[in-house]
């Protein structure tokens, strides 16, 4: 297989280490804070060993302790290939219900490969081939008929997708494929409404389920499209980066969205974006080159991270 050389890591020393403790971002005894990241007030980000946590560390966490944990996938020694490319070497990490599971690293580092395998949409790729294990409920999901298991492992993309329909039909299209006949609207009001409301927009469009979609915004799009994955009443949702393209308000309801919903269905993000994993993961996973370099809490991994390329990583030497 073709692996990568890691890139080196620019670390400051001498002179240069003199400015960066004076402008904060120095290493430090855990024992000052002047622009959010380095010496002089007492703030205490430094651990002991010289890392320096990110700056929005300091700041409570949204985000309150899991109260449930529910097995509900395992990945076990999953590697995926493209062309003789690894693109996912040797990762094994649990997946639960009533946890957000962040995934996160650099572009290319693997973490979408990640999402797509687990359910089955890396095999929509000729060149992929993959070893190794995945489990839902305790099954191999190599014998889930893939259809069947995109519904039980539904995915959530970085841009809005609605269907060019109605925002009742959106939703309704998803009940309608699981039906064997189709059903007529009253029929899958309560069921289009009830997915509407957990995906937090049925407030919103309740007086008008026949607006067209592709009128909305982009942040209701995208609740849109989380409410018809939840449709079909998935264990587990995969978000590809859901808010990437969506502006400061809208992610804030995204996320305050994506962590109500977790102690219904198990959750896994793929995010670049440090801050959003701190407030909404349980967990998070820092993957580069193909590997999982660490995997730990959230609020461990990013104050006291135990890997030296994870310190590098959240601490913006490299990324």
């Amino acid at each position: 297989m073709e692996f990568v050389t890691p890139p080196p890591v620019r670390r400051l020393t001498g002179a240069e280490g003199d400015i960066g403790r004076l402008n904060g971002s120095g290493n430090g005894n855990g024992s000052g804070h002047r622009n959010g990241n380095g010496n002089g007030n007492g703030s205490g980000n430094g651990n002991g060993d010289g890392h320096r946590a990110p700056a929005f560390v300091s700041a409570r966490r949204p985000v309150a302790p899991a109260t449930i944990a529910i097995d509900r996938m395992q990945v076990e020694d999953l590697s995926v290939d493209y062309a003789r490319k690894r693109a996912v070497n040797s990762v094994s990490l649990p997946i639960r219900q009533g946890e957000v599971l962040a995934l996160i690293g650099p572009s290319g580092c693997g973490k979408t490969t990640l999402l797509r395998s687990l359910n089955r949409l890396t095999e929509l790729t000729k060149t992929a081939s993959s070893e190794g294990q995945i489990t839902l409920d305790g099954v191999d999901i190599a014998t889930i008929e893939p259809t069947a298991l995109r519904r039980r492992v539904t995915m959530v993309f970085q841009q809005p997708n609605p269907f060019p329909m109605s925002v009742f039909d959106n939703v309704a299209y998803v009940l309608r494929e699981q039906a064997s006949r189709r059903p007529k609207k009253r029929v899958l009001q309560g069921d289009v409404e009830e997915a509407l409301a957990r995906a937090g927009l049925l407030d919103e469009v309740r007086d008008d389920l026949d607006h067209a979609a592709l009128r909305l915004s982009g942040g209701q799009q995208q609740r849109l499209c989380i409410a018809r994955a939840l449709a079909a009443h998935p264990e587990v949702l995969l978000l590809d980066e859901p808010c990437s393209a969506l502006d400061p308000q809208s992610t804030k309801v995204i996320e305050e969205l994506i962590v109500k919903l977790r102690k219904d269905v198990a959750i896994v993000i793929v995010t670049h974006n440090l801050q959003q994993a701190f407030r909404v993961a349980d967990y998070v996973a820092f993957m580069y080159l193909g590997e999982m370099v660490e995997y730990a809490s959230a609020a461990h991994l990013f104050s006291a991270p135990r890997e030296q390329r994870t310190k590098d990583y959240v601490s913006g030497a490299f990324g």
